[in-house]
């Protein structure tokens, strides 16, 4: 396997200068000031649109999206693209609805919206949750994962990339939020820019190996010799149907995944809650656009790889250790095709979306622990200094669990994108459930919040290893809610699996708030949903690109 040349080392040695030499710069030029919580945990004021939008995206696309997506672009072709795609119209709904609600009730962290909109039980519940699930779900993987790919195009040892990896998202990250809202700019730049350019030349290269040239052709040569990697909407009986069941993903449960990933977590709606609503609109708006390309980053690749391999090259390449073809070695495979220099620019990409992604959940477990745990439960009259300090160092805590906690999860196992969707999955219709009631449903109560959060999380567990076992699910299976698997039982598919559980969770919340309405709704008037007319033309703008594409591939 060839491996980074010099050139290559001097592309990505600019790009780790100029992102770690900025970060430094922040935080010395912080450290010695009077940094306030709101400052470090927020950058409150001081985020633009566009920092906003690219940290949302640096933040979001990480190892699991290159090597997961292209792995599953490769495997079951465009139809992975929903989750980029979907998002993107999430997106828009999170902008009108969820983030003014947020910033006129000054809502600076999920755990302090549920102490608002219910009380301390259900918020001290949700934030422990939330610290098990992104330290030893979200955190690992992306280390192990960008460790893994770091490794193996780089031909370096594979803990000295975790333990580097890590290093160097800390360094962005105790700066606080401005230094990683600013250095995700940058982290921005070399993903797209990277990314495009192995896009590019996979591409290329499939109109190379078919005695023609140009990347136009190459991509018509995929539509034509890989008709069957084109299409958005599995039906009943395809093999992938399981993963991405029919309409679920227009009308079920992908909008559970989405909402819930985009405006009900800390990881990402803190890059927004600083700033005002005006900015934080236009922000998730740029991240909306930057949505709809990443397919063209992430999946293509995964594509053009498949369709190579089927005119019979990478035929070893793409083999794992027990001789079986492993999908998620598509993207290492193509990245290994580039020239010197190339090579070193898209392993910057790389490393930026994997370090972006590290200091931003690194971040959010740091806020999370210091405002909703040690401030309000361990230390109430603490300064904002300490504060400031103890956030710093759960950042070095969090960061060294994750590489100590990693090789041991199985993450390599299961695939990083399939480890974290059913890990998250298990939690987030609940939590979306005493969300979305929480903003537009006044009576709804604390018993209905717990209820939903805890009682959810169990039903997820029930569905998916109960269930199964003590029914024959086969009759759901004309209605496309059941599929059998290898050992010939039937189940009942992921992303259904979240819809029903979050219907449940919302009957039983609605009974319960009818019993004893709650008197603590939040304060919403109907002027907050009002949009400007830029970003309502923007918005639409994306909602009809989401439909066309959907449209053209269905």
């Amino acid at each position: 396997m060839q491996k980074l040349q010099t050139l290559d080392y001097t592309v990505f040695f600019v790009y780790f200068i100029i992102v770690s030499a900025y970060g430094y710069w922040i935080y010395k030029k912080k450290h010695s000031a009077n940094i306030s919580t709101t400052d470090f945990f927020l950058a409150e004021g001081s985020l633009t649109w566009w920092a906003i939008g690219s940290s949302l995206i640096a933040s979001n696309i990480s190892a699991e999206q290159f090597i997961g997506a292209s792995g599953d672009g490769f495997a079951m072709g465009l139809a992975i693209a929903t989750y980029e795609w979907m998002a993107a119209a999430t997106l828009i709904v999170v902008a009108v609805f969820f983030m003014p609600i947020y910033l006129k009730n000054r809502i600076f962290t999920m755990p302090q919206f549920l102490t608002q909109r219910y009380n301390n039980t259900v918020a001290m519940i949700m934030a422990i949750f939330w610290l098990f699930l992104y330290v030893l779900v979200n955190l690992t993987s992306i280390l192990f994962l960008g460790a893994l790919a770091v490794s193996t195009i780089s031909g370096l040892n594979f803990t000295a990339c975790m333990i580097g990896l890590a290093v160097f998202a800390v360094i962005i990250t105790l700066g606080g939020m401005k230094v990683i809202g600013y250095t995700d700019v940058i982290q921005v730049f070399f993903l797209i820019l990277g990314g495009l350019a192995t896009t590019y030349l996979a591409v290329d290269l499939v109109s190379t190996q078919n005695g023609t040239e140009g990347i136009l052709k190459g991509f018509s040569l995929m539509l034509d010799q890989s008709a069957d990697h084109f299409h958005m909407i599995f039906h009943k009986g395809d093999p992938h149907y399981a993963s991405l069941p029919g309409l679920t993903v227009l009308i079920g449960g992908m909008w559970i995944v989405n909402l819930n990933y985009w405006g009900c977590n800390q990881y990402i709606t803190q890059r927004a809650l600083g700033a005002d609503l005006k900015t934080a609109r236009e922000g998730i708006l740029f991240a909306a656009f930057l949505k709809l390309l990443m397919p063209i980053i992430v999946v293509l690749p995964g594509i053009a790889a498949y369709t190579l391999y089927q005119k019979g090259l990478f035929q070893k390449e793409m083999l794992d250790i027990t001789g079986e073809v492993n999908k998620d070695h598509a993207y290492p495979v193509l990245l290994n095709l580039l020239p010197a220099g190339l090579k070193g620019l898209s392993f910057a990409a790389l490393t930026a979306a994997v370090v972006a992604s590290l200091a931003g959940k690194a971040n959010s477990i740091s806020t999370i622990f210091t405002l909703d745990i040690f401030k309000k439960y361990i230390s109430p009259d603490a300064s904002e200094k300490r504060l400031v300090q103890v956030g710093r160092i759960t950042i070095w805590v969090a960061m060294l669990m994750a590489i100590l906690i990693s090789p041991f999860m199985g993450i390599d196992k299961k695939g990083g994108f399939q480890f974290i969707q059913e890990m998250t999955g298990l939690v987030s219709p609940g939590v979306f459930a005493a969300f979305i009631l929480g903003f537009f449903w006044k009576k709804t109560n604390s018993q209905g919040a717990l209820f939903a959060i805890v009682g959810g999380f169990l039903l997820s567990l029930f569905f998916k290893f109960v269930l199964p076992d003590l029914v024959n699910l086969q009759f759901l299976e004309p209605l496309g809610f059941a599929v059998q698997n290898a050992d010939g039982v039937y189940t009942i598919p992921f992303l259904d699996t979240m819809g029903f559980v979050f219907l449940i969770c919302v009957a039983v919340m609605i009974v319960l708030g009818l019993q004893k309405p709650s008197t603590k709704g939040l304060a919403i008037d109907a002027s907050m949903f009002k949009v400007a007319p830029t970003f309502a033309m923007g918005a639409g703008l994306i909602l009809f690109l989401v439909a066309i594409l959907y449209v053209v591939f269905w």
